[in-house]
Formats: structure tokens, C-alpha cells, sequence
């Protein structure tokens, strides 16, 4: 499936950069056979599962860094032991320096790999099955005061087209607490003026609708009247609500670059990314009296106890307010 395939190609590079960490310790190239039951399991999960372009993307390269390793060791990735994954992970961890979340991530991505050729009769045993997670702490979320918010939001210059254009969806980014991949893929069809909503197509291909509010409201129609125009004159037939300076849909890594920017700009001397956006609209949101499953809804998370972690984050803000200004604290 081509799809699939584009995400293997495009996560070579990358993949590439990572394993030179220990030279020798991985092959340079992945066996045909292995980048066929990638491409195979890849194709499976997207078809039963719906995964997201983000995610595909991070599993190919999950499994073509584990395929080069292997690839020393093994025939196939089929013959891969839980004796081998233990090692693998053991590399992850002390010569890659991965982390306990992207390693978790990994082991997640493999156990699915394994699952899917235990039930097409590929495997007789799972190498995963006695293999724990490695364990994670839950930090919280990194997030903005208002006050930086208002400053971010503050930083571009909307006189120019691209500075307009980034102001406008860094206001509807804040606005709805969208994720990065959402904001860059609006489509105008997408955006209901008139009654002030956004429609979202999320992880899962889960569609919600989201308010955005009278200020965000403004900006957009000012940029789509003002800005988007001059934006598009290359590319006239292109529906994306905000595109880049060719016309063409942004991607996720330019306007990661973009909100570094105006970070810089505003002096803020954080680190921060568009999901710091929506840290802070949901934090907020909370701070400010919202209900917890209004929350939910509004970001799109389909387990409560994934947006109860914003709970800790308000618990947090009333401990600081408390210790500033109880007399007896």
C-alpha cells in the first residue's frame, strides 16, 4: 500500500541518524524479507485500526531501527526471542539513550508486530508476552501562564501575510486545544463561521466539533480576507485553511519552527511546541472552573483518565496560590 510505504521511506532518514550512535552495532540496510512483514503489519493496523499518518510514521521507524539491529543477530525478525528483545531493549536504553516513554512506545509497536504473525500462524510464540513496559513516571504537563499566551500571541506581525496567517492559528490553536496535525490539516469546509465551531477530524479518524470562541473567530476571518489570498496565488485550487508560503498544506515541523519563533520573539524562555498550546487550553480551562469531561471532549481524548492528568497541573496552580497567600501556610 503505498501510504504505508511513503512512511517507511520516510522515516529511513531519521532512522539513519539514530542508530549512528554506536557505529557497527546495527546493519546499514534492512532485509527484504523484514521491510515485507512491516510493510504487512503496517498495512494491517492501518486497515483495522485507522492509525493516524503520525503514528504510522513512528512505528516504521520503531521497526526499521529494530529490524537493522536484528539483522546481525537473526534471520528474520519472525525468529526475533524474548532473549534478543530483552538485549534490543537493553541497547535502547544504555547506547541509544532512548527514553522510558519512547521505549515503552517501542515495546507497545512490537507486541502488535507479534500479535498480528501469532494470529496468521507466521510465529508459535510471542517474544513479548513476559516482557514488562519499562515504567514511567507521569510528569506533568509543560504548559504557559496566560500571561506568556498573551505575549505568544502578541508576537507576530500582522501586517505581513505570514505573520497574520501565524497569528491566526496560533488564536485557534489556543482557542480549541487542537492537536498540531488538526490544525494543519483544516480544511475551509472545516470551519463554521457563522456558528463559531471547528470540525475536527482526530486520532482514530474520530470527527468532533469544537467552539472556538469570538476572538479566534475574528482573526480567521481577517486572515482568510486579508492574508490567505496572497498565500494562495500559486496554488488556487488547494482548500487548506492555512497553507505555507507556496500554497501547499503546512507540515507539522514547519509550524513547530514557526511557534519557536514567536516564542523567541515574545522572550519566552520556555521550551515550547504547538502541543505546549494545548497544554495551556486545557490547564486553563481547568483553572478557570471547566468540567473535566467537557475538557475531554473539547481535546478529543477518548479515556477520561488520559485528561485527568490537567486535574493535577489546577492542584498544583491552588498549592502555589495557597503557599503565595494563606497567611498560615
Amino acid at each position: 500500500m503505498t501510504n504505508v510505504k511513503t512512511k517507511l521511506s520516510e522515516s529511513s532518514n531519521s532512522a539513519d541518524n539514530e542508530v549512528g550512535v554506536s557505529v557497527g552495532a546495527v546493519n546499514s540496510t534492512i532485509r527484504a524479507e523484514d521491510q515485507q512483514l512491516i510493510e504487512r503489519y503496517l498495512d494491517a493496523v492501518w486497515m483495522e485500526r485507522g492509525l493516524s499518518d503520525s503514528t504510522l510514521s513512528s512505528y516504521a521507524q520503531d521497526l526499521k531501527l529494530f529490524a537493522r539491529w536484528s539483522g546481525e543477530r537473526v534471520d528474520s525478525l519472525l525468529k526475533v526471542d524474548d532473549i534478543r528483545l530483552r538485549e534490543y531493549l537493553g541497547y535502547r536504553l544504555e547506547v541509544q539513550k532512548s527514553s522510558a516513554r519512547s521505549t515503552a512506545r517501542f515495546l507497545s509497536c512490537c507486541r502488535g508486530f507479534y500479535a498480528y504473525f501469532l494470529r496468521e500462524g507466521k510465529i508459535a510464540e510471542d517474544p513479548t508476552a513476559l516482557i514488562e513496559s519499562p515504567k514511567q513516571g507521569r510528569p506533568l504537563p509543560k504548559s504557559l501562564t496566560e500571561s506568556d499566551v498573551e505575549s505568544l500571541l502578541a508576537a507576530p506581525d500582522v501586517e505581513d501575510p505570514i505573520g497574520l496567517r501565524d497569528r491566526t492559528m496560533l488564536e485557534v490553536l489556543y482557542a480549541c486545544g487542537l492537536r498540531v496535525s488538526e490544525l494543519v490539516g483544516l480544511k475551509l469546509g472545516d470551519v463554521n463561521l457563522r456558528q463559531g465551531v471547528v470540525r475536527v477530524m482526530g486520532k482514530g479518524s474520530k470527527e468532533r466539533l469544537v467552539p472556538m470562541g469570538d476572538e479566534a473567530a475574528q482573526w480567521l476571518v481577517r486572515y482568510v480576507k486579508e492574508a490567505r489570498p496572497q498565500l494562495m496565488k500559486r496554488e488556487q485550487t488547494s482548500d487548506v485553511v492555512f497553507p505555507s508560503s507556496r500554497g501547499q498544506q503546512m507540515t507539522r515541523q514547519t509550524f513547530w519552527h514557526r511557534i519557536k519563533h514567536w516564542a523567541q520573539v515574545a522572550g519566552i524562555r520556555k521550551e515550547i511546541s504547538p502541543h505546549t498550546l494545548r497544554h495551556a487550553f486545557a490547564t486553563h480551562l481547568i483553572n478557570h472552573g471547566a468540567d473535566l469531561r467537557v475538557v475531554q471532549l473539547l481535546l478529543g481524548h477518548s479515556d477520561l483518565s488520559t485528561t485527568q492528568i490537567y486535574t493535577h497541573v489546577a492542584i498544583e496552580r491552588m498549592k502555589s496560590l495557597h503557599s503565595e497567600h494563606h497567611p498560615r501556610a
